[in-house]
Order: structure tokens, then sequence, then C-alpha cells
């Protein structure tokens, strides 16, 4: 498969000098500024107490990770100073405010930010999350799929690596009707499935899709475990779902439910990981206690990024090994004396 230089360059960026993706997440938002507004008692999450929180994550735990994803509201302006250069970037798109009808849920931009400013402001990766369920309303369905695409082809505009989320979630009927950023424990992998393979269609323009366990995170045995084959066999199916390099995420899980989910994961084809809580929650846990969280990301957190990044190193599949690419691997196009004259760095050859 030929790639356009920036997509190829940023991809190499997120990844460590293998080809897998060991990325930490710290773009979230509602899961962080709901529990510091709670402790604080005020109307919103001050923003020195988020921003400070996120930087520290930052300073923390890059030394482990290939890439850091940030969004433009705390992470970025508060610690983008300290951020490691040797480092990948990926910045956030969607707003985690989303619109909630009867038909399903409906996502959207950050307001004022864009593709454009995440390639001016240096970042190597465009990040987004939708929220989509199959069985949600036509019409809903619809407008998911125009949002993912607008932004797709916003991403190939200007040559930047599409870094894409799928989370399931629960319908007006379900019984899990919440509006949290957690996991749906009654999802079903036939849906999770379904969904990736609506955005596989290459229309949608993802380069790196983002995905959520097929199970419940607690009812994933990790290979070897008891009937392990039979959540197996749901992992294997989502990598053929993808049919390009994914990662998983870890929405919410405990450490050792992550883990556990990414044995799976990688034996089916994954490349690595984009997660967060499951890495810095238990720290987070002491704030107000600044001292306590940093003890706790210096010991516990980066110990488990070691543990999960020798697993990583040891049974992920480099991204460029993904069949999607053919035997030779990505190729530049026009790797040759005539390639400034063919590259216009906006929506493909000129």
């Amino acid at each position: 498969m030929i790639q356009e230089a920036g997509k190829l360059w940023g991809m190499r960026r997120l990844s460590d000098k293998y080809g897998r993706f060991k990325m930490t997440a710290v773009d979230q938002r509602p899961p962080i500024k709901n529990p510091i507004r709670e402790i604080r008692g005020t109307d919103q999450a001050p923003w020195v107490d988020v921003a400070a929180f996120k930087t520290m994550l930052v300073e923390e735990l890059q030394s482990e990770s290939s890439a850091m994803l940030l969004d433009p509201h705390f992470a970025y302006p508060a610690a983008a100073g300290v951020c490691d250069p040797e480092k990948g970037i990926i910045l956030t798109l969607e707003d985690s405010l989303f619109t909630e009808t009867s038909g399903g849920r409906i996502s959207r931009e950050i307001d004022n930010w864009s593709v454009e400013k995440i390639k001016r402001v240096g970042g190597d990766a465009v990040k987004v999350l939708a929220w989509y369920r199959p069985d949600a309303d036509k019409s809903v369905c619809q407008r998911q799929q125009d949002f993912v695409q607008r932004i797709g082809d916003a991403c190939q505009k200007y040559d930047l690596p599409y870094v894409f989320e799928l989370l399931s979630y629960p319908l007006s009927g379900d019984s899990e009707k919440t509006s949290d950023y957690v996991e749906m424990k009654s999802k079903k992998p036939e849906l999770v499935l379904e969904s990736v393979r609506a955005f596989a269609d290459q229309k949608f323009g993802i380069d790196v899709f983002k995905l959520e366990s097929p199970l419940a995170a607690e009812n994933v045995p990790g290979v070897g475990g008891d009937e392990w084959e039979e959540a197996q066999a749901w992992f294997d199916q989502l990598g053929q779902a993808a049919g390009r390099p994914w990662v998983m995420l870890s929405a919410g899980a405990g450490m050792d439910e992550f883990r556990n989910i990414l044995t799976h994961a990688y034996k089916a084809g994954a490349s690595g990981y984009l997660a967060g809580r499951a890495i810095w929650l238990d720290a987070f846990q002491d704030f107000p206690d600044w001292d306590a969280i940093r003890v706790k990301l210096r010991s516990d957190a980066v110990a488990y990024m070691r543990d999960i990044n020798a697993l990583t190193d040891a049974e992920a599949l480099p991204w460029q090994s993904h069949s999607c690419y053919g035997q030779s691997g990505p190729v530049l196009i026009n790797p040759d004396a005539g390639f400034r004259n063919h590259y216009s760095g906006f929506g493909g050859n000129s």
C-alpha cells in the first residue's frame, strides 16, 4: 500500500522504532473533571487542577510511552513545554459533550478546533471518538458516519494519520442507561464487530483503529485462562474486521483486566495500546494530594507500563506488518526525484 508522506511519517512518530504503539491517553475530560469538581465542591473543576494533573501525567509517563494523547483544553496548553520532542503527539478533536437523542448519541467536534489547527500546532495525528450503535436510529447512524467521514477527509487533506476510536453505549431502552464514560458491561460483541466493519470502509480514511474489547473487561480471561479460546474467537474477528493497524483502549478497566485484554488482542494482531485510566486511575484516587499522586505514578503506574510494554514488545504485531500494506509494507508515494512535483500536501498528488 502506498502512503502519503505525512501519514507515513506520522505513523512512525506514534510508534516505537519497531512499529509498536505504546500510547498514553491524557485527553480525558469528564473522567478527570468530574471527580475534581466534586472534591473541590465547585460548579466546574478548576482549570489549574485539571491542567496540573495532566502535566504530571506527561512528566511521569512519557518516558514509557511512544506517544501521548492530549486535549486542547488542558493537556496541550499546560504540558506542551514539558513534552519530550522524541515522543509523538496526538491531539483529540471530538467534544466530550454529545447530544443524547431518543434514537442515539450524536458527536461533534470541539468548537474552534480543527484538523488544520492540530497540524499547525505540531500534532502528529488526529484522534476522534465516536459513540456508535449499529442498531440506533438510522438517521443517527448516518450523522455519525458523516461526522467521521468529514474528519477523515480533513486528515487526508492535511496529511495526518487518523486515529479513530469506537465506543458502544446504552440506548434509551437499555438497562445500563448512563452518560458516563464507562464501559457498557452488557454490550453485545456482535454489535461491536458490526460497528468496526461499518467504519472499515476506505471512504472514512481511518489509519489506526482504537478499539474496545468486544467482551466486558471483567469477562475476558486472558490467553491461557479458563475458556480463553471462546474469548479469543471474538478478538480474532475484531482484528479481521479492522483490516488495518489497531490498538486497544482500556475504557476504565483495571490493570489486571486490561492486561488480560491485551493478551487476546495481540494474539489477534493488534499493534499496541492507547490507554489512560488503566495506567493512572489508581494514582488519581489520591487527589488532591499531589505528592502521593506523583509517588504512585512513578512506582505503580510506571511499573505497570513496563509490564505491558514488555508484553507489547513480545507479542504485538508491528503496524507496518499488517496485511493491508502488502508484502512490501507501506511505501511512500513517488519516492524519486520527482517527489516534490507530485506531492501537494493537500489531499494527495497534485
